[in-house]
């Protein structure tokens, strides 16, 4: 099974939000890179972020809750 990113945040409780939501809403979501981010200051950025991913069969239904969210923050 191939996981795919569907959010990256430089701020580790802000991808766990994230995780959380799409959790929250069925979806296998796993957040990678957050032990690094908060274990050595600068990491995240370094490495890209810290990343939310999802099977990619859930791809699109986790960038459609993404976005449905960001929409309503707005």
């Amino acid at each position: 099974m191939e996981r795919v990113t569907v959010f990256t945040a430089f701020n580790p409780v802000q991808a766990q939000i994230i995780g959380t939501r799409l959790q929250a809403a069925g979806l296998d979501a796993t957040v990678e890179g957050e032990a690094a981010a908060l274990s050595i200051e600068g990491y995240s950025l370094a490495t890209g972020g810290v990343r939310v991913q999802v099977p990619s069969s859930q791809e699109a239904d986790a960038r459609e809750l993404i976005e449905s969210h960001e929409e309503n923050e707005s």
